[in-house]
C-alpha cells in the first residue's frame, strides 16, 4: 500500500501525484483525483491573493488519520493528499486528494469522504487579501454540513 500526506509550500503536478502514487500496478482500476484551486473571488470580491497557515506536525498528523479513516472504510489500494501553504495567487492549486482502488465507487467515495473531512479538521488558517483588505476565513456552515452524509461508521466495500 502506498498512502502519503504532504504539506508543503511548492505547486504540484496532479498528473505526476497519480503516477507516483500508482506507479505500475495492474491491481488498480480506478484513481479518482480532486484538485482545490485558490478563487478571485469568495464571501468578498476582488480576491488578489490567499495565505494560508498551518500547526507543523498536527496538520500532517490530522490529514493521516482522514486517510486511514477513509482505508477503514473502502477498500483503497493507495491514497495521498498534498496541501499548500503560504502565498497562494487566484488560480493557483492549494490541494490535492488522489485515491487509487481496484473500483471506481471506493475510489469516488474515499477521495469525497478526504476533501471533506480535511475542510473541517486539518489545523489550516486561510486569510484572504482584497483590494479593501485583509480578512481571516471563517468556518463555512457548509462545510460542516457536507460531513453528515458520512455519518454513519459503516465499512463500505465496493
Amino acid at each position: 500500500m502506498n498512502f502519503s500526506v504532504t504539506v508543503q509550500q511548492e505547486s504540484f503536478d496532479i498528473g505526476q501525484l497519480q503516477q507516483q502514487l500508482t506507479g505500475e500496478r495492474t491491481d488498480i482500476g480506478a484513481i479518482a483525483a480532486f484538485t482545490g484551486r485558490v478563487r478571485d473571488f469568495s464571501e468578498r470580491p476582488d480576491i488578489l491573493a490567499m495565505t494560508l497557515e498551518h500547526y507543523p506536525g498536527m496538520t500532517e498528523s490530522s490529514l493521516r488519520a482522514v486517510l486511514a479513516e477513509a482505508c477503514e472504510r473502502w477498500s483503497i489500494s493507495a491514497g495521498c493528499i498534498v496541501h499548500r501553504v503560504g502565498r497562494l495567487q487566484p488560480g493557483d492549486d492549494i490541494v490535492a486528494v488522489v485515491i487509487a482502488s481496484a473500483h471506481r465507487q471506493a475510489a469516488f467515495e474515499a477521495c469525497a469522504y478526504s476533501m471533506d473531512h480535511l475542510k473541517t479538521r486539518a489545523p489550516f488558517w486561510k486569510k484572504e487579501h482584497t483590494r479593501s483588505g485583509d480578512y481571516w476565513v471563517s468556518e463555512r456552515a457548509s462545510d460542516n454540513e457536507a460531513l453528515q452524509r458520512w455519518r454513519s461508521d459503516e465499512r463500505i466495500d465496493r
